[in-house]
């Protein structure tokens, strides 16, 4: 009796298989090829050679134009609008001094805003053009306006940067706000050190900077890598610190199935599967990783050498870790953002499910037989 029993559920555990299938973690090798548009399916198939990853090494355009990089630095002490001067002027009179009173040689004048027009008022000297000269430029100029009214004056001027001297920090810096240019804060990386540096992972952190309607950015790490990159300041100039915000999906027979972000500004096949724990090595196909990318024109052109193709591409790169240059196919394929990496299982995985279910499917039926018979 048990026998039978036994016979029924294994034939009929293999017709709910049959007709039912099996969990898995997605299409397998063998149906991802499937969709290859030669066999009249959306996308093109791709194996991933080394002139493959050189078609496709396309990575964002990051740098300064030519306009910024060839500003020269704003002079340590350039007076701008907004600016406040303090002048003090000294009389070789004792008696009935132009600017003091009677017997006062010195007289100061403080808290002198630079207009919109760039001037300020002195008495008895009226209105001069203070903006784009140095103090030292406009102390000459006072002086020449006051020497015709009083005999040798001496004038001194401090200059207190103002808005129109300063530039605003925001985004992932560690301290956000508007910084005067000064004469050890007259480039990108010092006026950043001034503002205490960024809150995020140096390795993601990217440097946007608007003056005008121009706007430029780079990576952090190469500002200060390379030199050229650290542009002057103007006055009015907008930083921003931002974080990367690329990311990929992994899908699969993977250490995790995820959105993940980049660690680094260009990120491999390799290092990807890396990130995300590298292949199940009970579950994984390494003959079927799989890269899902909407290729543009451009690139779908010269990856498949056709001049036929119109618009974007859907492309599946096909990656064989288990050929002697796979590894190395992987390490210089470039994943970029948004992409899709599939890792297939193995075959004998879905054999492995089957038989892990007949048999237990089959042990149930036979505690389940026991238990009857023990009762009769």
């Amino acid at each position: 009796m048990s026998y039978t029993v036994k016979a029924v559920v294994l034939l009929a555990s293999l017709s709910i298989l049959a007709s039912c299938g099996l969990p898995r973690s997605g299409p397998t090798k063998r149906e991802m090829l499937a969709a290859s548009v030669d066999a009249k399916g959306d996308a093109h198939i791709v194996p991933v050679t080394r002139a493959v990853s050189a078609a496709t090494a396309v990575q964002p355009s990051f740098g300064f134009s030519a306009a910024f990089r060839d500003a020269g630095l704003v002079g340590a002490d350039t007076i701008a609008v907004g600016d406040t001067l303090s002048v003090t002027v000294y009389e070789n009179v004792k008696d009935e001094p132009l600017l003091g009173n009677t017997g006062q040689r010195v007289s100061g004048l403080t808290d002198l805003q630079v207009d919109g027009q760039g001037f300020i008022y002195i008495p008895y000297a009226g209105r001069i053009k203070a903006a784009g000269q140095t103090p030292e430029g406009l102390r000459l100029a006072i002086t020449r306006k006051l020497e015709d009214q009083t005999p040798l004056p001496q004038v001194s001027i401090s200059r207190a940067p103002g808005e129109g001297s300063t530039v605003s920090i925001s985004g992932q810096a560690a301290s956000n706000g508007v910084y005067p240019i000064e004469a050890s804060t007259r480039t990108l990386a010092t006026m950043l050190a001034r503002s205490g540096g960024v809150t995020v992972d140096p390795a993601v952190a990217i440097v946007r900077v608007t003056r005008g309607s121009r706007t430029g950015k780079i990576w952090l790490r190469d500002l200060y890598e390379n030199p050229a990159l650290d542009i002057a300041l103007r006055p009015g100039d907008k930083i921003m610190i931002e974080e990367d915000s690329r990311s990929f999906i992994a899908l699969g027979a993977t250490g995790t199935q995820n959105i993940v972000p980049f660690e680094s500004p260009t990120l491999s096949a390799l290092e990807a599967l890396a990130t995300v724990g590298g292949l199940s090595t009970t579950a994984a196909d390494p003959r079927g990783v799989f890269i899902l990318r909407d290729e543009s024109e451009a690139v779908a052109r010269a990856v498949l050498g056709r001049s036929d193709l119109v618009g974007d591409q859907r492309i599946v790169y096909v990656l064989d870790l288990t050929e002697p240059t796979g590894l190395f196919e992987a390490r210089d394929f470039q994943i970029r953002d948004g992409d899709t990496i599939y890792v297939t299982e193995a075959p004998y995985v879905q054999w492995q499910k089957t038989l892990s279910a007949i048999t237990g499917s089959t042990a149930v039926a036979s505690d389940l037989a026991t238990t009857a018979n023990s009762g009769g």
